[in-house]
């Protein structure tokens, strides 16, 4: 079996979707789809039942699925021993500025344990910049939140978290059960600089233009709320400091927590690194 194919394969039984796994491996549907029958004949068993409610693993899936996520893993390890045997290897890593993602211990527990020889460099970016330097060629692999441009990156869903409005905890709206981006018409809202990646900052201003303090850090968000009565979006389980609440904000889609690289990049760290972080988060 060819480890391009066990990507494939892998890529399709964690979306259960054939044009969702096309997508995230950046080919056209057909090819991926002549792909998997292949590797079912060569196999000789159905590794999906497909209907028309969607796709399933079946039981020999399943085996193969634990399988090639532990040779592609150890693919990946052995490449990455290789790079770091013939030289300093090092890998940069993007993070949010003021994410507190409880994963964060686990991933650089296990990064460390894959790969103990390799450099971690760690650029801390504000909220300007939701890509943390992909863009811009300063990291090789960012933990962020979308949405932003993704052109020319490759980006994966972890997970999706709930958000809800940051506000005085003397504020009259604190003491509703929810909220609706409706109930803060009129209200002035902390925004990002201008320049800031557009699909972003229409995410965070609840998808409509907002006027209030501009802001570029977790921070800055909190005080202007603290300070000056703003309002404005926060992640619903953020802690917030003495003096705020959050309150649950329907209406607006969960923050999407991703990881992204740049698109087509086979560098092998770079691969570990998202696998691992996708082993990290699914567990």
């Amino acid at each position: 079996m060819e480890l391009r194919t066990l990507r494939y394969f892998v890529a399709v039984a964690e979306e259960l979707h054939f044009g969702r796994a096309a997508a995230r491996l950046h080919m056209s549907q057909p090819p991926l789809s002549r792909a998997i029958k292949r590797l079912e004949a060569e196999t000789g068993a159905a590794l999906f039942d497909r209907s028309p409610a969607g796709v399933a693993l079946t039981g020999v899936g399943e085996v193969l699925l634990d399988e090639a996520r532990a040779l592609l893993d150890r693919a990946d390890r052995l490449r990455a021993r290789v790079a770091a045997a013939a030289g300093a290897a090092t890998i940069t890593v993007g993070i949010l500025g003021g994410s507190a993602d409880p994963h964060a211990i686990r991933l650089a527990g296990e990064f460390r344990r894959l790969h103990p020889r390799v450099e971690v460099r760690v650029r801390d970016t504000d909220l300007t910049d939701p890509t943390c330097g992909l863009h811009a060629g300063l990291v090789d692999v960012a933990l962020t939140r979308g949405p932003f441009d993704e052109t020319g990156l490759a980006v994966r869903v972890l997970r999706a978290d709930p958000v809800g409005a940051l506000l005085r905890a003397d504020d009259p709206l604190a003491r509703r059960g929810s909220l609706e981006p409706a109930d803060l018409a009129g209200r002035r809202w902390f925004r990002f600089p201008e320049g800031t990646d557009a699909l972003w900052q229409a995410y965070w201003n609840a998808g409509a233009v907002r006027d209030g303090p501009v802001v570029r850090a977790v921070q800055e968000c909190r005080q202007a709320v603290l300070w000056n009565g703003t309002v404005g979006m926060t992640l619903l389980d953020d802690e917030p400091a003495e003096g705020l609440t959050v309150v649950p904000l329907t209406g607006v889609e969960p923050s999407r927590a991703v990881v992204a690289w740049k698109e087509g990049d086979t560098d092998p760290l770079i691969r570990s690194f998202v696998r691992t972080v996708a082993t990290v988060y699914r567990d």
